[in-house]
């Protein structure tokens, strides 16, 4: 599994989330996928414990926000709506999940695949009482405005869908890999 560092730095309030600083974290290069499929229909509990089996965690949402926008970004690519080859989107894609390095051109500048489109990722909102949790970057079948960097999806965490899938984060540097102990690759 790949790896990037994502330098962090102050994400002002918002919609989903008090203004906070997020520190440098190093996220997946992709959803965390098998056989080049991401892994979908795991409720954020699943996703939590797949993650933390790789020395991961869910990301909180604030962060989530802060790698797709680097802060300034309306799409995780720049500020134009996305077109073809960027996002899998209804209507960009096939109508289906497809792999995690299917739209190159989509890459976020710090070189982040399929960060919009394809499959909502799990977040955590640890700010919020009402035990809801959010997806972000919508999915295969999302509109063009789920892909946005600011829009987050509130639902409940034993949802499962074959549209949502997991981006691990690490606070440290990763060591060596250990996906193939469970059967997964990126």
């Amino acid at each position: 599994m790949e790896w990037i560092r994502i330098p962090g730095g102050h994400l002002p309030a918002g919609e989903w989330h008090p203004a906070q600083d997020i520190p440098d974290l190093w996220w997946a290069a992709t959803p965390l996928a098998r056989s080049n499929l991401p892994f979908v229909a795991l409720p954020l509990p699943h996703a939590a414990t797949l993650a933390h089996a790789l020395g991961a965690r869910v990301p909180t949402s604030a962060e989530w926000q802060w790698m797709a926008s680097g802060g300034v970004r309306r799409f995780p690519w720049g500020d134009r709506p996305p077109g073809p080859g960027e996002a899998n989107l209804r209507d960009l894609g096939p109508g289906t999940v497809m792999g995690v390095r299917s739209c190159p051109t989509g890459r976020t500048p710090e070189g982040l695949w399929e960060v919009a489109g394809n499959v909502w990722e799990w977040t955590a909102a640890p700010w919020r009482r009402d035990r809801v949790a959010l997806l972000r970057g919508g999915s295969y079948n999302s509109l063009t405005q789920y892909a946005e960097c600011t829009h987050a999806n509130d639902v409940p965490a034993g949802l499962s869908s074959l549209g949502i899938g997991i981006r691990p984060v690490r606070n440290t540097p990763p060591g060596p890999p250990t996906l193939s102990s469970i059967g997964a690759d990126s």
